[in-house]
């Protein structure tokens, strides 16, 4: 699958967000190392905070199906500039792969590709030593 099929993948989980709060909508598609794509949007709650990025909820649905290793992953959110995962995504994906490739886009057809490495540096440095 090609970066632009996986972002097509994540245009249209994106349809299926709830945000009724901020209205921003935003898809998420990962492919995992054996070729398995998954898709999460984001879910909004009236207290923020408990509110579930598209990246963590597709995470999820791979380690549910039994897949932890994640190769890609596609962003797709109707913003001006292509966005990056929040600090909480990067550090649940980091868990599973740190050198995760993300490629974000708006809905104008932006594109940024992004290594987790460099967004999320030294991630699990000291943790297991």
């Amino acid at each position: 699958m090609t970066d632009s099929d996986l972002i097509l993948v994540a245009i249209d989980a994106r349809l299926k967000a709830y945000a009724p709060y901020s209205g921003f909508r935003v898809g998420a598609a990962l492919v995992t190392e054996d070729g398995r794509v998954f898709t999460g949007v984001n879910v909004e709650n009236i207290s923020f905070g408990l509110t579930m990025c598209a990246e963590r909820v597709a995470m999820g649905c791979a380690i549910q199906s039994g897949a932890s290793k994640p190769s890609r992953l596609a962003i797709a959110a109707d913003s001006k500039n292509p966005v990056v995962p929040c600090g909480a995504c990067r550090q649940v994906l980091a868990e599973f792969n740190p050198d995760l490739l993300i490629v974000s886009s708006t809905l104008t057809g932006s594109t940024q590709q992004f290594e987790l490495n460099s967004l999320l540096p030294l991630s699990r440095q000291g943790i297991l030593e």
